[in-house]
């Protein structure tokens, strides 16, 4: 673990800062987004805190990853659970415990929040993230996830 990290709930002054690392997220996995679209998604979260909640992870006061829960009622878990929407971490602090801190405070803050689990997905590419996700308790479902634009 990085003792130099603090990871905290973000607010709408870190809007900026979760902005630029989740369009970097986007861009490293090559899903093409508007930054409006983007950016208003940002704020609807902040508008409503029941949808979700950001994270921050900062090293030396400077924002170096974030993660995002989605929150949603599910009957599959038995009531409120967390979608880990996102968990990035910028590419030169990689490898350096963050992102395993941050699925800590991930868990820390699905549990306060009252959930019961938390979900995620893993593009098939992505073995890093794969074995990060492994390390930490979670197995891959047997299904596969599909989605319809509308």
């Amino acid at each position: 673990m990085n003792a130099g990290v603090t990871i905290g709930l973000a607010s709408e002054a870190d809007r900026e800062a979760l902005l630029q690392l989740m369009e970097a997220q986007m861009e490293e996995h090559a899903i093409a987004i508007d930054a409006a679209a983007l950016g208003r998604a940002i704020d609807g979260v902040f508008a409503d805190p029941e949808r979700g909640r950001f994270l921050v992870a900062r090293l030396a006061g400077e924002p170096v990853g974030v993660a995002y829960l989605s929150y949603l009622w599910t009957l599959e878990h038995g009531g409120k659970s967390a979608w880990l929407d996102e968990l990035y971490v910028v590419p030169a602090r990689r490898e350096l415990g963050i992102g395993t801190q941050l699925l800590g405070a991930v868990y820390g803050q699905a549990t306060l929040d009252g959930c019961a689990a938390v979900d995620l997905e893993v593009e098939a590419s992505h073995a890093r993230a794969g074995r990060l996700y492994a390390r930490e308790g979670f197995r891959p479902h047997q299904r596969a996830r599909w989605v319809r634009a509308l």
